[in-house]
């Protein structure tokens, strides 16, 4: 398997070559402006800074890819048709690429809140719909917002709660947007015309309170005995409305229905994607696209750090549908084992989850069985050599997560950091020889 990843490594395909970023000279990437976070290069040199503390330091000679491959009749392979089978260990160089680029309007997502509590426009979107993308800084993606979306928590407010802090009491809040590719260059490298949904992660206090209402919830048309559930903070701000602002459920369904009406008769995909408690919702939009619509285009999902959603009659309502789950997981990253337990239809599962199987029966009566869903790709902040491993908060950073994915090789294999030295020692080895 070793010697199969190296291999993998050293294709001569263009698509496959790494690409070292040369020494530069000082600059600034922008960041989470949630976390305050900035990195800086300096004489070579890459400096994270966090309110200005450096956590980390490592050369700028970090590999980063080549621009993406063209996909053409093979875009649903690398949608999930085939639930990524033989592109996820060894990771396939395409596929990096297609995962890093959805991360970028995640990013976007994240640029353009606005955090500031004291700012008149907390909690909204800095930057108007046709500047967001150009003005979030991820470069040119060829695609055009069509739809901001807002979630709104639906928790019961006391009357004094006007007196708090705007971070505790906002209720409705900006949440991510849908774009549709509209560059004819980028459709054709796609093979079809792509529909992003993107969606930022937990910001506002009330956002917080839901996450933690972690017991499960039946979906609408289903019972309790054995039919689909979700965590319930999640259902409540997908489906929650104020009456100046719908909810976040009827947004998406009606910029949806208006972009299959607009382009129906095309090759269409909707991907949507999230980091935090926006892969959460993420997960809740694609179940309720594929459940909605007759005949709708293929659903991919592509999660940054997300937790659970829901139970196992969840899941399996999910893959009936059709939905593919791309779940990205830092295995150091304690959001992604939360909330409650994991719970299969074996015992093994049960077991391998940590949870005796005599408990199975009191934790499913409390609804805090979950289930995973989708396939996952689980990396590790202890691989990389440029992370800080004991910085719990950075594990789940989404920057974190695409420093990995910009450097995971295979599972036996798992930085390409490493793959590099390695390498070269088989290469010294053979000139010795």
């Amino acid at each position: 398997m070793l010697s199969s990843t190296l291999n993998f490594l050293h294709s001569s395909s263009p698509t496959m070559r790494l690409q070292v970023r040369p020494p530069c000279t000082t600059r600034f990437l922008p960041s989470h402006s949630q976390h305050g976070t900035r990195t800086q290069c300096v004489k070579g040199m890459r400096l994270t800074v966090r309110n200005s503390v450096v956590l980390h330091q490592s050369f700028e000679s970090s590999i980063v890819p080549v621009n993406s491959a063209k996909l053409g009749k093979k875009w649903m392979e690398y949608q999930g048709l085939n639930n990524w089978d033989g592109l996820l260990d060894p990771l396939d160089d395409t596929l990096r690429n297609e995962i890093l680029r959805y991360g970028k309007f995640v990013e976007a997502a994240y640029r353009s809140f606005d955090f500031d509590p004291d700012s008149p426009t907390y909690a909204t979107c800095k930057f108007s719909r046709n500047s967001l993308l150009k003005r979030s800084e991820i470069g040119y993606t060829g695609y055009k917002l069509t739809k901001n979306l807002h979630a709104t928590c639906g928790v019961r407010l006391p009357r004094w709660v006007d007196r708090t802090p705007a971070w505790m009491s906002t209720q409705s809040c900006w949440i991510g947007y849908v774009a549709v590719c509209q560059d004819k260059e980028e459709i054709a490298r796609l093979g079809r015309r792509d529909v992003v949904i993107a969606f930022r992660g937990t910001a506002t206090g009330m956002e917080w309170v839901e996450n933690l209402r972690a017991t499960l919830t039946s979906l609408v048309g289903s019972t309790n005995n054995g039919g689909p559930m979700v965590e319930s903070g999640f259902w409540s701000l997908y489906t929650s409305k104020l009456s100046s602002c719908p909810s976040l459920q009827e947004m998406v369904r009606d910029e949806i229905g208006r972009v299959i009406r607009s382009y129906g008769d095309e090759q269409l995909s909707i991907t949507i994607t999230g980091h935090s408690l926006g892969a959460a919702l993420a997960t809740l939009a694609a179940y309720d696209i594929a459940t909605t619509f007759d005949h709708a285009p293929m659903v991919t999902v592509v999660s940054f750090g997300g937790p659970r959603v829901g139970n196992t009659s969840f899941r399996c309502q999910m893959e009936k549908s059709g939905t593919k789950i791309l779940r990205i997981v830092n295995s150091d990253d304690v959001i992604t084992k939360v909330p409650g337990f994991v719970i299969d239809n074996n015992d093994v599962a049960v077991q391998a989850a940590g949870l005796p199987s005599w408990l199975r029966k009191p934790v499913e009566a409390m609804q805090l069985g979950y289930a995973d869903v989708g396939q996952e790709l689980r990396l590790s902040s202890r691989e990389s050599p440029y992370l800080n491993k004991n910085n719990v908060a950075a594990c789940h950073d989404l920057k974190t997560y695409l420093h990995l994915v910009n450097g995971f090789v295979s599972s036996t294999c798992p930085f390409r950091a490493t793959a590099t030295r390695m390498l070269e020692r088989q290469s010294r080895e053979k000139a010795f020889i």
